[in-house]
């Protein structure tokens, strides 16, 4: 199983959603969807990143209470809570990158085994068959 993978995975997507809204070369949201949008995209960032970061690092804490609010109405402090979501997950990407730590394991489930479909028809045939030679065996009244 390849657990630092998926930490590298949401970790090079945290920074490149950090990226579209901190770099020098991108523009800021046009419309207030677009900053829902990068909004959203953050929460979701910071909510996958809090999982993998030690419990009580102070840049998760700061993290879930910004992703928690809510944007404001107004052009520049939509904004200016947009780039304040981005910083906070860049510092768990940093936090992150920092302690190498490896994301929780997922709980697993009880599940029924699915049988592959050639496993599925042999029992039918063997059925089937058991079937016929029963019914070939009794004798007719």
């Amino acid at each position: 199983m390849a657990l630092p993978d998926v930490q590298r995975d949401q970790s090079v997507a945290a920074a490149e959603t950090v990226a579209l809204v901190l770099d020098e070369d991108s523009p800021l949201p046009e419309s207030a969807g677009d900053v829902e949008e990068l909004g959203w995209r953050l929460r979701g960032h910071i909510s996958q990143l809090g999982f993998v970061v030690p419990p009580g690092a102070p840049a998760s804490r700061h993290a879930q209470q910004l992703a928690s609010a809510g944007v404001p109405d107004g052009y520049m402090s939509s904004r200016v809570h947009l780039v304040k979501l981005a910083e906070a997950a860049k510092a768990l990407v940093a936090t992150v990158q920092a302690h190498g730590v490896a994301p929780a394991q997922p709980t697993r489930r009880w599940r029924w085994w699915k049988p592959r479909i050639n496993v599925l028809r042999g029992s039918v045939f063997a059925v089937a068959f058991a079937c016929l030679v029963l019914a070939a065996s009794v004798p007719r009244v």
